[in-house]
């Protein structure tokens, strides 16, 4: 017998509870932000706004579901299970923080805060959640599958990314390195930069964008569902030893990119979670390109 859908709900710790942890009570979280020329009851409202929702959205699972809730910092210890349908809670950067964990389940974007929010990702109100859920746990429901990113090392270690995957130092230093096409006798560049920056189309609206803009790129950004990645090298440096010009270029399904470490430590994290990176040394190599698995999000 096949186990009932689970509703994971996603959501992250609000600022509100954030200043409670800090400060203890609400009266010195107020006093801390009064100090600083603020409000708490902005804060406190957004937080109650976000609590409703996330009760609105729980309320809407169907009787005969399962039901789990995670907060974000969790998300590298969760276990989501095939039949599950996640909910994230929140703001769009919510969604890719779990994209990255997931393996095709269906996911559903709820706005906490309609007009704060781009609501790119998270495109839906908690008056919708029943509806969608229904829709998500069911055969053919009707979804965008947006292209993800992936990084793979020599060592089998794999992380993936809706936005962007960074590779780069570990603070401010230069990382070194071999960069080239992943494709057999493809030339390779020695270079020295501030890191390389591998991006979808989700991407495309955030960090990717800002590089494209700055280099004033000819290249054409792509759409989240198309299957084409853009990268980047920021800040390449020229000597005689290093190069530049391989810093800018485009992937498609089954072509790569190929990094050869040549850096004591770099660190490789994607869609802003550095505290779930990879770490890589001398001699070790990544390669960069579309990955298999998308993120099915509900339309």
């Amino acid at each position: 017998m096949s186990l009932a859908p689970r509703a994971v709900l996603v959501h992250r710790t609000t600022e509100y509870e954030e200043l409670l942890a800090r400060h203890g009570t609400h009266g010195q979280a107020a006093f801390f932000l009064s100090s600083r020329g603020r409000s708490i009851d902005e804060v406190a409202r957004r937080h109650r706004r976000t609590q409703q929702a996330l009760a609105d959205v729980a309320a809407a699972v169907p009787l005969q579901w399962r039901q789990s809730r995670v907060e974000r910092a969790d998300l590298d210890r969760f276990l989501f299970g095939p039949e599950d349908v996640v909910v994230v809670v929140g703001q769009d950067g919510l969604v890719a923080n779990a994209a990255k964990y997931l393996s095709g389940q269906p996911v559903v974007g709820i706005d906490t805060e309609p007009g704060r929010n781009p609501g790119v990702l998270v495109r839906h109100r908690p008056r919708d959640a029943a509806a969608l859920l229904r829709a998500a746990g069911a055969p053919g429901g009707t979804v965008d599958e947006l292209t993800m990113v992936e990084a793979v090392a020599d060592d089998t270690q794999c992380l993936l990314a809706l936005n962007e995957i960074y590779l780069g130092p570990p603070g401010h230093q230069t990382a070194r390195y071999r960069l080239g096409p992943d494709a057999p006798d493809a030339a390779a560049e020695l270079q020295a930069s501030s890191g390389v920056l591998v991006g979808t189309g989700t991407g495309a609206t955030g960090w990717l964008r800002s590089l494209w803009q700055e280099r004033r790129s000819k290249l054409h950004l792509p759409a989240p569902t198309d299957p084409r990645l853009l990268w980047f090298v920021r800040e390449a440096w020229p000597s005689p030893a290093t190069g530049t010009s391989l810093v800018a270029g485009e992937l498609g399904r089954g072509q790569g990119l190929k990094l050869t470490v040549e850096s004591d430590r770099v660190v490789v994290f994607g869609d802003g979670m550095e505290t779930d990176a990879l770490e890589l040394t001398w001699g070790q190599t990544l390669r960069f390109g579309i990955s298999g698995t998308s993120l099915r999000l509900a339309v």
